[in-house]
């Protein structure tokens, strides 16, 4: 059975946690929600806080996963990132935002796994 858009999307989220994990980031939350936006990741990479968005897509579907996070898109996990920072964590953190595009199958096999660090700014 071809697994569902949700399953693949939540199956990413844990196969690019792992991904970091081994990039020696630790992750600090997953899924932090607020009025501003959902962030899928929160990790930490030697003392700077990361909001990772993490895009699983089919392979040879019109938009990659990494096109698919839109500028719209882009701003609302600044502003979600913004509101994890004034109730969380504070201000005084450097930060960025990155996003785990990662592509499988027709079956849910991983064909490509992709990191981009600090795509907005």
């Amino acid at each position: 059975m071809i697994p569902g858009r949700q399953a693949i999307g939540q199956a990413g989220e844990e196969l690019a946690a792992r991904w970091l994990e081994r990039l020696g980031y630790r992750i600090v939350c997953r899924n932090y929600r607020c009025r501003e936006g959902e962030i899928d990741l929160v990790a930490e990479d030697a003392g700077e806080l990361v909001f990772v968005e993490v895009r699983t897509r089919r392979e040879g579907g019109l938009v990659s996963p990494e096109e698919s996070v839109s500028r719209r898109k882009q701003q609302r996990i600044v502003r979600a990132a913004e509101h994890y920072l004034s109730t969380v964590d504070g201000y005084e953190r450097a930060w960025r935002v990155d996003v785990v595009a990662i592509e499988v199958d027709r079956v849910g096999r991983v064909r490509r796994v992709e990191h981009l660090r600090s795509v907005v700014g």
